[in-house]
């Protein structure tokens, strides 16, 4: 067990230990444009990055969290991770859903996507090990996710918060689908962080895994947008006759459009401070107000209270 300093407590105001439970939504994606911000391919593309990666991604999260289950000792943890991995699996299968849209369109996303599925499946697989390597293996493995998952919360905290989204006439239900994710991902922050603290927690492998994880995904998102804006039928690997630049990342930041750099660069140091906890950044009652309001999460409850009449 690790012997870094206990983290720091919970926000008090902040609503504590949430029962974690899957929203069966559905998105009905027959009226999306494939530039889904008016006027703003770049930015569209740039946030349409997490619809290739994610579904893999996170059906590797899925099958991980269930390998670590029989090691959780702690009653209270082992719910938290069952509710983690039914929400995850359904998020996997709504941001699939996007994908088969993109190919209606005409931009065939399977290239891209399936160098994602070779790096989860191949890359961060099981491995044929002894009993002690493959717990090591499944430690780093939890690492990486409880790094990737802070990533995440940043991201759904960010788009809680974009207001910017509805002043441009973002379309209403990719809008929705981004902001009950990003709910889910704020309430159930904590929870990769914790699972890793009990079955490791060391702080080196953390700090590690937290570079890997840090170094592909600014990497995988940059060639994602690439290959989304070359891809693109209407576009052709130009905007405006222009191929797309690094400075408009910064500009879109800037705007609101997308998550801005400096706050995802200030992630990194965040995480790396031995007292760091989940729970210090992002909003539980923010993401709890949003599900409640949320069109899909809001039918996705009816629909589960009619079958159980």
């Amino acid at each position: 067990m690790s012997t870094d300093p206990t983290p720091a407590p919970l926000d008090t105001d902040e609503p504590d230990k949430l029962v974690l439970h899957a929203r069966d939504v559905h998105f009905d994606w027959s009226e999306l444009d494939l530039h889904w911000i008016p006027g703003e391919p770049f930015a569209t593309h740039v946030i349409n990055v997490l619809h290739l990666l994610l579904p893999e991604g996170e059906r590797w999260f899925v099958e991980v969290f269930k390998q670590a289950v029989p090691h959780i000792t702690d009653d209270e943890l082992r719910q938290q991770v069952l509710g983690f991995i039914g929400q995850e699996a359904v998020h996997a299968e709504a941001h699939a859903g996007v994908l088969d849209h993109m190919e209606a369109h005409g931009l065939d996303p399977r290239p891209y996507v399936e160098q994602i599925a070779w790096l989860f499946r191949v890359v961060l697989g099981d491995r044929n090990l002894s009993d002690a390597r493959e717990f090591a293996w499944l430690r780093t493995r939890l690492a990486v996710i409880a790094g990737i998952e802070h990533y995440t919360a940043v991201l759904g905290q960010w788009v809680l918060d974009a207001r910017k989204l509805d002043q441009v006439g973002t379309d209403p239900t990719m809008l929705d689908l981004l902001r009950w994710h990003g709910a889910e991902e704020v309430e159930h922050r904590a929870v990769a962080f914790d699972l890793y603290m009990h079955v490791d927690g060391g702080y080196t492998r953390r700090a590690l895994a937290m570079g890997v994880a840090a170094v592909a995904l600014a990497s995988l998102w940059v060639r994602g947008v690439g290959f989304l804006v070359a891809n693109d039928p209407y576009l052709k690997g130009r905007i405006n006759g222009v191929r797309p630049r690094v400075s408009w990342a910064l500009r879109d930041g800037r705007r609101g459009l997308i998550p801005h750099l400096g706050r995802l660069a200030r992630a990194i140091p965040d995480y790396l401070r031995r007292r760091y906890h989940p729970s210090q950044h992002g909003s539980t009652s923010q993401a709890v107000a949003y599900l409640a309001v949320s069109p899909s999460a809001r039918a996705a409850e009816a629909a589960e209270q009619e079958t159980t009449r």
